[in-house]
């Protein structure tokens, strides 16, 4: 296949770069034409993917994390080329939670590569984000209080990988504090002392089971809230995250819907597929199959 590879050196505190060598090898073996274009990270990474020519090419990579495949998947879906190929994903970032629910995991490269096949793709939903700035695409998750406090630590260790975010649950945990928050849900309003909502598209956000019923296939978002909760039981409850039996806990309340609203007392920071987007009050909407992916 001809292939557009949008890749980010500095992915995993760096380490993709030192990958990089190795992966285009990796595409060329396989039989695939590559052409290579270094991110520029952020909203710079999207407006390259919205403006550049995608006619010709069958397929386009996201080499990098969330950030990146999220950076690169809202150029596309902003880019006006009449034939988009699909995209797929080398997951060579820090979490790398969509790829999951593909079947894969963080640094599985060759799995990835043999498995790409024009013929096998599907279709996946998004969440669409407008917090009063420009709408912005998601396609993991987005999280609010504590869930962004923890990403906002996460960054500073970001080169010990996914465990990277379990060091965030823990010091975060030393500072707990919940927020006034008025969440809406395809009308129905709920009021709680939050400390966090995370809106799931995927069931895995890092290495964290977060929403055991969620598809990025249902036309669904997933919404979870924990309540009120002490440290010892936050730490004592953690381990039930990496299975999804958190969801039973009665401080956590689950719910789907299309059309979400969350707001918050004081602004709280937002933080869609581990990037920092802004602050609450926030308007969420599911695009359903948004984007062809390599399957």
């Amino acid at each position: 296949m001809k292939l557009l590879v949008f890749y980010n050196d500095y992915a995993a505190n760096g380490r993709a770069r030192k990958q990089k060598e190795s992966a285009l090898d990796l595409l060329k073996s396989a039989g695939h034409e590559v052409t290579l274009i270094l991110t520029l990270g952020g909203d710079k990474t999207t407006q390259t993917v919205s403006k550049i020519d995608l006619e010709g090419f069958e397929g386009i990579l996201a080499a990098g994390g969330d950030g990146t495949i999220m950076q690169v998947a809202n150029g596309y879906l902003q880019n006006t080329s009449k034939n988009k190929p699909p995209l797929g994903i080398l997951p060579i970032g820090t979490g790398n939670a969509f790829i999951r629910d593909l079947g894969f995991q963080t640094g599985q490269i060759k799995e990835v590569i043999e498995s790409l096949d024009a013929k096998k793709t599907k279709w996946v939903d998004a969440g669409l984000a407008n917090n009063g700035g420009d709408p912005f695409y998601f396609f993991n998750i987005l999280g609010v209080g504590f869930v962004s406090d923890v990403t906002l630590t996460a960054m500073k260790f970001k080169f010990l990988g996914n465990f990277a975010y379990t060091i965030g649950i823990f010091y975060r945990a030393l500072f707990l504090q919940t927020e006034p928050t008025i969440l809406e849900v395809d009308g129905q309003i709920f009021e709680f002392d939050a400390l966090f909502v995370e809106v799931s598209n995927t069931q895995y956000t890092a290495n964290f089971f977060m929403a055991p019923t969620a598809s990025f296939e249902d036309g669904l978002l997933d919404v979870t809230v924990l309540k009120k909760m002490n440290t010892f039981k936050l730490m004592k409850s953690f381990p039930k995250i990496l299975t999804g039996e958190h969801i039973h806990l009665p401080e956590v309340f689950t719910i789907q819907g299309k059309d979400i609203k969350i707001s918050t007392k004081k602004h709280k920071a937002i933080t869609p597929d581990g990037e920092l987007k802004g602050k609450t009050p926030v308007h969420i909407t599911v695009q359903s199959k948004a984007i062809e992916v390599f399957a």
